[in-house]
């Protein structure tokens, strides 16, 4: 498993730069039982339409924000949990490298249908600065470039475009990294999350 390997590599990368990548993070029979959970739960319609803002400064903005999400709970699948821990592990390494207090971590799939974007933003809210890493697995299998859909980070004077191609993990500052999701033009699939701090 890549990840448990390459977290050295990941935070030398979040301190130096404030974002890694690493392709090829997961046993890919996870990635493809991962995707699979996705189509499942999207199929039930079980994912609803992503908001921004949160409380009762929440809204649906289908011009800002076009995917549709379910939050990840403990027990809704093996091959979620599996994630999970995943997840934890990298938590627990990120504070032991990083000294970043980070205490939980909270993911929810995402769904982006054709014709669907995110306008730039970060991912932090303002009365809130609890996120403090954000995290993007993607689950998309023979991506072509076509379909687009690409994470672009806004780095400085610099764009910088990610492909969102299976079991690549995308991992970044979430306070300090302005980025957006370029209209897909095929369903993109996703596991989106934040590691924590206590707000």
């Amino acid at each position: 498993m890549n990840l448990l390997t390459s977290q050295q590599r990941i935070c030398t990368d979040l301190s130096n730069q404030g974002w890694s990548v690493l392709d090829n993070c997961l046993e890919p029979e996870l990635i493809r039982q991962l995707a699979q959970e996705c189509r499942n739960q999207h199929a039930l319609g079980s994912l609803q339409d992503a908001g921004i803002g949160r409380a009762e400064q929440r809204s649906v903005q289908k011009l800002v924000r076009g995917d549709q999400i379910l939050w990840l709970e403990t027990g809704m699948s093996a091959a979620t949990d599996m994630y999970l821990t995943a997840m934890d592990t990298l938590r627990q390494s990120l504070n032991e490298q990083l000294y970043l207090g980070l205490e939980s971590s909270e993911n929810h799939f995402a769904v982006y249908p054709p014709d669907s974007f995110y306008q730039k933003h970060v991912d932090r809210f303002r009365d809130s600065d609890s996120r403090t890493i954000s995290s993007v697995l993607y689950l998309n299998p023979e991506w072509q470039p076509e379909h687009g859909g690409e994470l672009r980070l806004h780095l400085n004077d610099q764009q910088f475009d990610i492909a969102p191609l299976a079991n690549r993990l995308v991992l970044f500052i979430s306070a300090d990294i302005w980025h957006e999701v370029l209209p897909t033009k095929a369903e993109r699939l996703s596991l989106t999350g934040w590691f924590k701090r206590r707000a």
